[in-house]
């Protein structure tokens, strides 16, 4: 049987994306980490049609339980964005400076998506994320 994993847009708005990610460990695990999202995929600007080039991390609303949570920019070099220990639940809140920059933005490889990837899973590991993130859209 495969790993449980359950990923849910909850807003894809003119400047906000927000979706939730619970991940159940079986037997594969996200070792090797995984696209969560893919800025290609998400909405447009509704007002001059741009497409959505990358976020800013503004909120991670989380709980893990027995395995510690990579969140990675991608580029060919993935960069680590967020790391949230084993067996804890918080917030991570970058609001008060209009959130988490993409640092690998231009560099080789980038295309603004994020993964997730785990360290230490086990049967029945799991974690829950909400993520919340603001849209950067292209100038053209």
């Amino acid at each position: 049987m495969a790993d449980v994993n359950t990923n849910t847009i909850i807003i894809d708005g003119p400047q906000k994306f927000v979706a939730s990610f619970v991940h159940t460990y079986v037997n594969v695990g996200e070792g090797t980490p995984v696209k969560k999202i893919d800025v290609s995929d998400l909405a447009i600007n509704p007002v001059n049609g741009n497409p959505c080039t990358g976020v800013r991390i503004n909120k991670i609303w989380y709980s893990t339980i027995g395995l510690t949570l990579k969140i990675n920019w991608f580029a060919t070099t993935q960069v680590l964005a967020a790391q949230v220990p084993e067996n804890y639940s918080d917030v991570l809140d970058f609001s008060s400076f209009s959130g988490l920059p993409n640092p690998t933005i231009g560099t080789a490889g980038s295309n603004g998506d994020i993964y997730f990837g785990t360290v230490g899973e086990a049967a029945n590991d799991s974690y829950t994320v909400v993520m919340e993130c603001i849209k950067i859209y292209s100038n053209t």
